[in-house]
């Protein structure tokens, strides 16, 4: 009875945890609502469109901290005031809860982010080898494409198979998580597959000319778009 109730109290302090949307704070701060700017979205990248490369770093480094925390800290520090040592399970149900607090947070209805700076936070708690391959091809995929979406995707899928390969010391059950969490993740961004396929997806601009450059090819499919039927 008494480990059913630490898992619940971590699972809750990890939820409210993932709660936290310091996309949406930092917003805050510069007088922005976040989720009425860019795409709408509270993860880092809107941020960092929207705000700048400061508040967007510091949101991603953020939401990846929330998942190392709840998958490290919050563990040990609910069962350490019941005087026990965590069991492994805890990390892994941890690591769902603040998960599902980012997606779905408590503090915004219920409308929160795509996950990807939390989970990488949580699976380089779990499966560390893994989520080191998985960013590798976030980098790789993101510089090739400058599609942040494509990248995440990419990454999300690598970190579904990888742990099979890569980390099967962490257990079964770990690999098992880890693969459905990051399968979410790529669920999660069923709105960036239908703008790519549609071709209306953002790529990242390094620099003035790359914006421009894009902002030239909007106003040129604009203008070629048929005038709306009356």
């Amino acid at each position: 009875m008494q480990q059913t109730l630490l898992f619940l109290a971590a699972a809750a302090c990890a939820y409210l945890l993932g709660s936290i949307p310091f996309g949406f704070l930092a917003g805050c701060i510069r007088g922005v609502d976040v989720r009425k700017a860019g795409s709408g979205n509270i993860g880092a990248t809107n941020v960092f469109r929207t705000l700048g490369p400061g508040p967007g770093i510091a949101t991603f480094l953020l939401d990846a901290a929330k998942g190392v925390a709840a998958a490290r800290v919050v563990p040990w520090a609910v069962w350490l005031l019941a005087g026990a040592e965590p069991p492994r399970a805890a990390a892994l149900v941890c690591a769902a809860a603040v998960l599902a607090g980012h997606g779905f947070p408590l503090f915004l209805s219920f409308k929160g982010g795509k996950g990807v700076a939390t989970g990488l936070g949580c699976a380089l708690s779990i499966v560390p080898h893994s989520a080191l391959a998985a960013l590798a091809v976030w980098i790789a995929v993101f510089l090739a494409t400058r599609y942040v979406s494509v990248g995440s995707i990419a990454a999300a899928l690598v970190a579904a198979a990888a742990p099979w390969a890569l980390d099967r010391g962490a257990g079964a059950a770990a690999c098992a998580l880890v693969s459905a969490l990051a399968l979410l993740i790529v669920w999660k961004h069923r709105s960036n597959v239908r703008r790519l396929l549609a071709g209306t997806e953002n790529r990242f601009c390094f620099t003035a000319r790359q914006r421009a450059a894009r902002d030239a090819a909007k106003r040129a499919a604009a203008a070629e778009a048929p005038a709306p039927t009356p």
